[in-house]
């Protein structure tokens, strides 16, 4: 076993874990963060996407140990985030089983890209599946939470 140092949602964090051991392990069962979701476990779903330095990654693969010293995010982190809140309003998810997945490619996109197209918002949820059909109404909220961000009405 190995000490692992995360920063995780702007906070330090340790766990002892193999070295080989996949991020999501880390952060679901030795750090108690239980909003990111395990899927297929090969990269093929996005329910256990997280950020890693701002970049959308599949944490079922990427090593725990090579998160050390980069920040991760957590759909824990966007408690009070408007993507939360448009995905609540505009009723986004069904069984909410992919959304923590999604919610995190989302917020990805929209540090990088403050207005973006619906086809840029397509284009960074394309690597999740969401089998209760409410792909509309999630690329809405994306595009809801993005004109509340620029302070745009909405």
């Amino acid at each position: 076993m190995d000490e692992i140092a995360l920063r995780v949602n702007g906070e330090d964090r340790t766990a002892r874990a193999d070295a080989g051991a996949p991020l999501i392990h880390v952060l679901r069962n030795l750090l108690d963060l239980k909003a990111t979701r395990y899927g297929c476990g090969q990269e093929q779903c996005g329910a256990c996407m997280v950020l890693l330095d701002g970049k959308p990654t599949f944490s079922c693969t990427f090593p725990a140990a090579e998160a050390v010293g980069r920040e991760v995010e957590t759909a824990e982190a966007l408690v009070s985030h408007p993507l939360r809140e448009a995905f609540l309003e505009l009723q986004a998810g069904q069984c909410g089983y992919c959304l923590s997945g999604i919610l995190m490619s989302a917020k990805g996109l929209l540090d990088r890209t403050a207005d973006p197209a619906r086809e840029e918002i397509v284009a960074a949820l394309d690597p999740h599946l969401c089998r209760c059909g409410a792909h509309e109404r999630i690329i809405g909220a994306v595009a809801l939470a993005a004109a509340r961000l620029r302070g745009a009405a909405a």
